[in-house]
């Protein structure tokens, strides 16, 4: 398997446990951690080594619990959201927002860039919102979800489309977006049971189209989901 840079130095973390400084020759590097001389190990002995030795164990941990691979840490920073794509200084964010209000939008500035106030239906919670403030927005299935599932062999470019694909996203309250997180429907499901069969689908969209990981607990969750679908809605 090929590893990033980044990917590599954290294997090389866990091969042994942190020991006292004066056990191995060598300084420490800038992430508080080196190289013995004699057995080419790498150790952790300060910050911010330690944390992310602990962050690299605990997802490869649930890599092994959900049944996946696991090849690397989950940044944000790698992908890139609520990008400008068209340069007219509406990001993906005040796109969605725009495209999704009941009615027209108001804005905070008259360069017309960032939304004030519309109307959403919030299908997680089944309530109504009128400030843009009061609303975050959801990637159905979520960056870090994703990352796990497939995406962390994506490049730069793959990573950009998904995390600003109008199809992914759906603006809800602040709270459900916070309670949802990184989890998948086997983990976590809107309040709004009405909602259960339109989730299941969407979320199986995005996969397929993506080619994402469905782990076995997912496909369960998906098709239990799927039986909240009137009749009309299967094949």
């Amino acid at each position: 398997m090929h590893l990033r840079p980044f990917s590599l130095w954290l294997c090389l973390a866990l091969l042994a446990p942190a020991a006292p400084l004066q056990a191995h020759p060598g300084g420490l590097d800038q992430q508080g951690g080196h190289t013995d001389r004699r057995t080419g190990d790498y150790h952790c002995h300060r910050e911010p080594c330690l944390t992310l030795h602990r962050q690299q164990q605990q997802a490869e941990q649930e890599a092994a619990d959900t049944q996946r691979a696991f090849s690397g840490l989950y940044d944000r920073d790698h992908w890139p959201h609520w990008i400008d794509a068209d340069r007219d200084c509406q990001d993906t964010r005040a796109e969605v927002l725009i495209a999704t209000s009941e009615i027209a939008v108001t804005f905070t500035s008259p360069d017309h860039c960032t939304v004030a106030s519309g109307r959403w239906y919030d299908p997680y919670t089944n309530q109504t919102f009128t400030r843009a403030g009061d609303l975050d927005m959801d990637h159905f299935v979520p960056l870090r979800h994703a990352h796990g599932h497939g995406g962390d062999h994506w490049d730069e470019r793959l990573r950009r489309q998904f995390a600003n694909d109008p199809d992914n996203l759906i603006p809800v309250s602040a709270s459900a977006n916070r309670s949802k997180g990184a989890r998948s429907p086997d983990q976590w499901l809107p309040d709004n049971r009405r909602y259960w069969c339109e989730y299941g689908q969407h979320w199986e969209r995005i996969k397929q189209r993506y080619q994402l990981m469905v782990t076995l607990q997912e496909a369960d969750a998906l098709k239990q989901l799927l039986s909240h679908c009137p009749l009309a809605a299967h094949p």
